[in-house]
């Protein structure tokens, strides 16, 4: 799981980088959300946000696949996002 995180962490700090924000520098809830990522992807067959909650409607569950449709809203208006993944710049 160790390369995963390790995988899934470059992944989010290039897109955080490419749309302004940034990855919580907080080192410990970073892990804690990138492991609820990996938890639903082993489980759900999908990264869903580990702060949402997956109905089981696929199409529905879509808006909450990291990063996740309100995650830039969220950054801007509260400077975070809700699962805390990404922050303002």
């Amino acid at each position: 799981m160790e390369d995963r995180k390790k995988e899934l962490f470059v992944e989010y700090e290039k897109y955080a980088e490419e749309n302004g924000i940034a990855l919580n520098p907080n080192e410990r809830m970073t892990n804690a959300v990138i492991e609820g990522l990996l938890n639903h992807e082993d489980n759900d067959g999908e990264r869903y946000c580990p702060c949402r909650k997956v109905t089981g409607d696929k199409e529905e569950d879509k808006k909450i696949i990291c990063p996740c449709i309100y995650h830039l809203d969220e950054v801007k208006e509260m400077g975070r996002c809700h699962c805390n993944l990404f922050v303002k710049k």
